[in-house]
């Protein structure tokens, strides 16, 4: 699969795990893509590394399952760093 191929996985996969994921996350809608092209990159390799397979097709039901596991992780994980960035301290 080509880079603007894994930039579309990403960008769905990153709108998809939004739309999963409760409560709201900072960065808003640009950062979640961003996040979601990041995550269909760690699920890719998740999915190497424990299942041998990966990311291979675009329109593989494995590869997107991969890629919004990994936007979820991803979302989460920016959602655990920044949660406090919002407030000021009193």
């Amino acid at each position: 699969m080509g880079i603007l191929g894994w930039i579309v996985l990403g960008l769905i996969a990153g709108a998809i795990a939004k739309l999963i994921l409760p409560g709201r996350q900072g960065g808003g809608w640009i950062m979640t893509l961003i996040l979601g092209v990041v995550g269909a990159l760690l699920g890719g390799f998740i999915g190497s590394v424990l299942f041998n397979t990966g990311i291979e097709g675009f329109f593989d039901i494995s590869t997107w399952l991969l890629a919004i596991g990994g936007a979820i992780i991803v979302l989460l994980i920016y959602g655990l760093l920044t949660k406090n960035r919002g407030r000021a301290s009193a």
